[in-house]
């Protein structure tokens, strides 16, 4: 595995209206080389791993110009007599490998799947093995703070953002300016002509969603079948998308509570935990509560909030509540400490993709400050997403016009519609998100709702695994207003449910990559 700075930053939408979806433009012929299958050089005796690299233009504007490589990974179907074609895979980010999806793709996708798909992952351009974007890391360590006081605090972001990018875009080159999702999109058709398959059947969870989405919107002709697990809401202008994010965050925690509330083998059960956690916040509020990774440092509020969302992925409530505990109490809970990154330059994978996807007019602390306001009332315990808010900020001062502007998904004329899921309680991929891209989609998708926790909804049982497999094998759909009851988590467990690349760790001993 590669060496990566990874930010537990955020997502974040940007008009303050919504414009109309971008023409389907279709660019200059371009046939990818044909691929040439290797042994992965992570496990290169396992016959069937296979890796290879896809050459595509850098800009898909000029084809016939530079190119750039896009590492790809395949998993062979288990029975080659019932083999259907290709899956391809992405496990959201934006910053995820496609390529490490594929190669722990037998610990995520079920067996009745592996028979009949080879498992194709990819990872996106400007990503780990994909010409990833690079920075120098003394640079990404002045990362600031996104919780800002005054305007010359709100200017000095702008002015580091700006040095940020001229930084990554130097020592990346061309293709910095050209990883936003309708290039990879694009670069998503190149690798369905380069596998074999007439059309494309994709899989995509979180911010792998979107790959999905805009793959119908623009190529309607050449789906045959899209799963969007978890899905983005590429339509929302600033506040409404923190304002959505705020929200789901806020919902997680209040089941968390009332799990802790009915659950006696809680470490919190019996007691006040909203209480104990106001009372954590107002420790940090007054630089009382020490940093579990440095005791020499306090710990603010944001870095606390920002700690504990990890485990509402899973969710992992059993460890949440221990680790809320022994905070109150002054209890240490840690056993591994963050390795400091080496070299000069690190991968810097999310942010660069991320800001090209989305504008974010913030014009000043005032308008910053009354989004901060805004986001307290819809969430007064946990404030404001640490996945959204972050991020927000980390792309003021973006370049506009945004190379993959949002816009109201416009999908039509498809063979059968997409099949959407999402958790009712999803910290991340907010239902409210799932339910808004649904209402888009129209009749052009059916949307399976899982009414529990955590995020990512295939494989969490049978209900949300089934109508997935059946649907990119026989490509049957389930039928709409489909509901699949919530499996709740047991007490006692360390971990998250189920073995999978996508899964973060309960409580991360390092900053997180991009979690959508």
């Amino acid at each position: 595995m590669r060496r990566t700075l990874t930010i537990f930053l955020s997502l974040v939408t940007a008009l303050s209206a919504v414009v109309s979806a971008p023409a389907a433009a279709e660019p200059e012929a371009f046939t990818a080389p044909p691929l040439r299958w290797a042994p992965c050089p992570e496990d290169p005796g396992d016959a069937t791993l296979q890796c290879a690299t896809l050459l595509v233009p850098v800009d898909w504007a000029h084809p016939r110009g530079a190119r750039t490589e896009v590492a790809v990974a395949r998993r062979l179907a288990t029975d080659p007599s019932a083999r259907i074609g290709s899956l391809l895979i992405n496990p959201g980010g934006p910053g995820g490998s496609g390529v490490d999806f594929a190669i722990f793709g037998q610990d995520y996708f079920s067996a009745e799947l592996r028979r009949h798909f080879d498992l194709v992952g990819f990872d996106p351009r400007g990503v780990a093995r994909s010409h990833p974007v690079l920075c120098s890391l003394d640079l990404v360590q002045q990362f600031p703070n996104f919780v800002l006081n005054d305007q010359r605090e709100f200017d000095a972001v702008v002015a580091y953002n700006q040095r940020l990018r001229e930084d990554c875009r130097q020592h990346t080159g061309p293709v910095f300016d050209h990883v936003d999702m309708l290039s990879v999109v694009r670069d998503m058709d190149a690798l369905r002509t380069a596998v074999g398959d007439r059309k494309l059947t994709y899989y995509g969870v979180s911010y792998g969603s979107l790959n999905g989405q805009q793959y119908a919107e623009q190529f309607p002709d050449r789906v045959r079948a899209i799963v969007a697990d978890s899905n983005m809401d590429h339509s929302l202008g600033t506040r409404d998308f923190l304002l959505t994010q705020a929200s789901t965050v806020e919902d997680s925690w209040r089941e968390f509570v009332a799990w802790c509330d009915r659950t006696a083998g809680c470490a919190l059960h019996g007691r006040d935990v909203r209480a104990l956690w106001n009372g954590l916040l107002a420790r940090a509020e007054r630089g009382e509560l020490p940093n579990p990774f440095d005791p020499t440092r306090a710990w603010r509020p944001e870095d606390l909030i920002g700690f504990i969302l990890g485990a509402f992925y899973g969710p992992s409530w059993s460890p949440l509540a221990e680790v809320l505990d022994a905070l109150d109490a002054g209890r240490p809970f840690l056993t591994a400490q963050p390795k400091a990154q080496q070299g000069e330059v690190v991968e810097f994978f999310g942010l660069a993709q991320f800001c090209e996807d989305w504008s974010l007019p913030v014009r000043d602390i005032r308008q910053y400050a009354e989004l901060v306001r805004a986001q307290r009332r819809v969430a007064p315990d946990q404030r404001w997403s640490s996945n959204a808010f972050p991020l927000t900020v980390a792309c003021f001062g973006s370049p506009r016009p945004v190379a993959n502007p949002q816009h109201e998904l416009r999908v039509r004329d498809l063979d059968r519609p997409l099949l959407l899921l999402n958790a009712l309680h999803d910290p991340a991929t907010g239902y409210n998100w799932g339910s808004n891209a649904a209402r888009q989609l129209g009749r052009e998708a059916v949307l399976v709702t899982y009414d529990g926790w955590g995020h990512g909804v295939y494989g969490r049982s049978e209900c949300t695994t089934t109508p997935v497999d059946r649907y990119l094998i026989s490509l049957t759909l389930p039928a709409r207003g489909t509901h699949c009851p919530g499996v709740e988590p047991a007490a006692g467990l360390t971990v998250a449910q189920r073995p999978s690349p996508l899964n973060r760790p309960a409580f991360p001993t390092t900053k997180q990559q991009f979690p959508y």
